[in-house]
């Protein structure tokens, strides 16, 4: 296989192309599948239920579709792990990562520790009780203190939803010890991260974020060891959450350029959060890349860049970062991140509202802070955009200081 990430990013899950006769992935839109041999189909359909990625017969699209499989195939490579296993969404992805590890809890208690901050949806499903788990939240450094004999599995996300802090992914592993640590690695992408080389059982990826790149499809994957795909992968048949053909076939199409677009949009972001923190209406900003964002070293160890997002805090509260919203012209307000158009959002008013105001503040996110998700589009025209949004911000954020 080629060494560079880029060349294996174009060539990823291609390997049956010349056996097909093809130049772009093929899309299989079947739902079921002629089976006339009837001892061969009852095979292949005992396979998927015990969680094969593949099997001579395909059946039945929710067991397996092979356009499906192609993505899944390509992402592994990228993260270099054994196989990945997609889903109908990040939270379906999550789901079943969660399902999956109640079930291997058994008659005990499942307990999981997990450190804030994370996506709102994650922190929210934990917090609700929905699958019955036992959760410690707790800071990254304190993971070792939250463990228990009956812990299950230990989340994190980094560069964290959305505060982008960094967690040590090695450091967390050894202090899990033997127990299995899911990494929500969206906002890092196997461009600039890929966790199981630092011991992660576990990958997750919001696909609708950078690796779907273009606002066009809802999908989620996990990338691991053959051994947890198959359970995962029964998750998955028994909830039906899987990824329909046409958002793999999207997700596979965006794969060779997933390189270019993420360090395109990271040189502009890095430009940005310079620029940004210079404003007199921030009064703080969240980026790998700024000073003090990084205070262990982990950008070269373990990450290759600081990546595309960054939060920033209108010292106007949250009057002047409404009004940011407000003035917003070519950067565009609203949730998600990691297209090739720029976005802009508020977690507190709205990825992370279902999150308790108690989770909110342990996680770092205020009513002041904006989410910027820089896209491919020149950031001088960027700056000039947010130099007008963030003007009127800081004239009604004066305002509001002055009435209080």
């Amino acid at each position: 296989m080629a060494e560079a990430f880029d060349t294996r990013a174009v060539h990823a899950g291609r390997q049956d192309f010349g056996e097909l006769g093809v130049h772009a992935p093929p899309l299989d839109l079947s739902t079921t599948y002629p089976l006339r041999d009837l001892e061969r189909a009852t095979a292949s359909l005992d396979a998927f239920a015990a969680g094969a990625g593949s099997a001579p017969d395909p059946i039945y699209a929710r067991l397996f579709n092979p356009t499906v499989a192609r993505f899944e195939r390509a992402l592994a490579e990228l993260e270099e792990t054994e196989t990945s296993v997609a889903f109908g969404s990040g939270m379906a992805a999550i789901t079943a990562v969660l399902l999956d590890a109640r079930a291997r809890a058994g008659t005990s208690a499942a307990h999981l520790v997990a450190v804030r901050p994370l996506y709102g949806g994650t922190d929210h499903l934990l917090s609700s009780g929905l699958l019955g788990l036992d959760v410690t939240w707790t800071q990254a450094a304190n993971v070792a203190e939250a463990m228990r004999p009956n812990t299950v599995l230990v989340l994190v996300e980094t560069p964290a939803n959305p505060t982008v802090a960094l967690v040590d992914i090695a450091q967390v592993v050894a202090a899990a010890g033997s127990v299995p640590v899911m990494v929500d690695s969206t906002f890092a992408t196997p461009v600039l991260q890929q966790p199981a080389r630092h011991g992660a059982t576990l990958v997750v990826h919001s696909a609708t974020k950078f690796l779907g790149g273009h606002g066009d499809v809802i999908a989620g994957v996990v990338a691991c060891d053959e051994q947890t795909a198959k359970r995962l992968r029964q998750v998955r048949v028994l909830t039906g959450a899987l990824l329909h053909p046409m958002g793999a076939w999207l997700l596979h199409r965006g794969l060779p350029t997933l390189a270019m677009r993420v360090e395109r949009a990271q040189a502009s972001a890095i430009l940005l959060a310079e620029r940004i923190a210079d404003h007199a209406a921030v009064s703080r900003v969240w980026y790998p890349g700024a000073t003090g964002g990084d205070p262990t070293g982990l950008i070269g160890r373990q990450m290759a860049g600081p990546g595309a997002v960054l939060a920033f805090e209108m010292a106007g509260g949250l009057r002047g970062a409404a009004e940011v919203l407000r003035r917003c012209e070519l950067v565009t307000p609203a949730v998600s991140l990691g297209s090739v158009d720029s976005l802009i959002q508020h977690p507190a008013g709205l990825t992370h509202r279902i999150v308790g105001e108690a989770g909110r503040l342990e996680g770092g996110v205020t009513d002041g802070m904006l989410r910027l998700s820089v896209g491919l589009e020149s950031a001088e025209d960027l700056w000039r955009d947010l130099t007008r949004a963030l003007d009127c911000g800081h004239r009604v954020g004066r305002v509001e200081i002055r009435a209080a």
